[in-house]
This record gives structure tokens, C-alpha cells and sequence, in this order.
């Protein structure tokens, strides 16, 4: 068997293994790697090997629910709709949000690995939509520095989303609040530009 078809096998199997463990758990971060090895029945050297890292992986179990859960189809009528820029990216953000709050242990952790850890070379989804937004008068840095602020603070912002409601009343978790934040986040990053 070739080493890729080998690699890909071994991926699979301690996805599925961190899936699992990470679903019947109470908290994400007691799921070590040596766990995952032994529910996947490979050694923990192939976490790192594969992936990284244990925070990888994880990230990876996230990136799989995540694509399973939106339907293609609302996502493309949003890119495709006649909205602006910044109504594409409240509605979108909405959706990343109601996925991050609905699989809250999954958030928890991968929050480290999204904030302190992602490569900051990549473009992040809404990168297109803030240059689209501001019309040129932002330049690309800024741009990017403004999209991946508003992914960032959406991240640590649902990952506290517990102290956030005992402590300012704002419950995420419900639909009509979570709107409204997502709303407000990005109206304070994105201001009205003439033109």
C-alpha cells in the first residue's frame, strides 16, 4: 500500500477516534492524545506526524462537523445574493456563530489553536467581503487585520459565552441575541462608507 493511501487511512482512524471521545466527554481538553491513540488503535506519535498536533487534529474534527452542517445551498444563495458586503458577512458570521455556540465543546478547543495559532498568511473568509466593503478606502492589510478581528473576537466572545450571560445578560444561545451581537460586531467593524 503506498505511504499516502497509509497516511490517509491512519488520518481517518484518529479522527473518527477524537470524534468520538470528544462527543461523549463533558470537556474536550481532558481528551488526550494518548486517549486518541488507544480508541484509534495507533501510536500518539501519528497525532503529530499527521496532523501537527493534538490541537490540529481537533481542529480538524471541527472543520468536518462544521462543512457537514451548513447546507451548500444557503451559504451559495447568501454569496450570491444581491446584499452588500456587509449584510453577506452578518448573515454568514451568523451561521459560523450558531455552529460555534451548537457545538460549544468543539469551540472550547479549538479556541486556542484559532486565535493565538492560525496562520496569519491565510486569508480568512471574510477578508473579500471587508476590501469589498470599504471600496478602497482601507488598504489590503487593513483589511485583513479587520477580518481577522472580527472571526477572532467571535471566537473568544462564544467561548465565554457562559460568563457573557451571567454577567451582562447577553444569551448566545438564543437565536434572536446571537443575531444581534453578530449584528453589532460587525456594524462597529465595518462603518458606513460613502460612495
Amino acid at each position: 500500500m503506498q505511504k499516502e493511501v497509509k497516511t490517509e487511512i491512519t488520518k481517518e482512524k484518529l479522527i473518527a477516534a477524537a470524534s468520538k471521545l470528544i462527543d461523549g466527554c463533558d470537556d474536550p481538553f481532558k481528551v488526550t492524545s494518548r486517549q486518541i491513540a488507544e480508541e484509534s488503535g495507533m501510536q500518539a506519535a501519528m497525532i503529530n506526524y499527521c496532523f501537527g498536533s493534538r490541537e490540529s487534529l481537533i481542529y480538524e474534527v471541527y472543520h468536518r462537523k462544521y462543512k457537514e452542517s451548513l447546507r451548500d445551498e444557503l451559504i451559495a444563495k447568501i454569496i450570491n445574493s444581491d446584499i452588500s458586503p456587509k449584510d453577506k458577512l452578518k448573515k454568514l458570521h451568523y451561521l459560523v456563530a450558531k455552529f460555534l455556540v451548537e457545538n460549544y465543546k468543539l469551540t472550547k478547543a479549538i479556541t486556542n489553536l484559532v486565535v493565538f495559532g492560525r496562520d496569519l498568511s491565510e486569508e480568512s473568509f471574510s477578508y473579500g467581503y471587508v476590501k469589498e466593503h470599504f471600496k478602497g478606502t482601507k488598504t489590503d492589510k487593513e483589511c485583513r487585520l479587520i477580518a481577522y478581528e472580527m472571526s477572532t473576537m467571535m471566537q473568544l466572545i462564544i467561548y465565554r459565552k457562559d460568563d457573557i450571560a451571567r454577567d451582562m445578560g447577553i444569551d448566545l444561545s438564543k437565536d434572536k441575541q446571537l443575531k444581534h451581537y453578530i449584528d453589532l460586531r460587525i456594524d462597529l467593524l465595518l462603518p458606513d462608507v460613502e460612495g
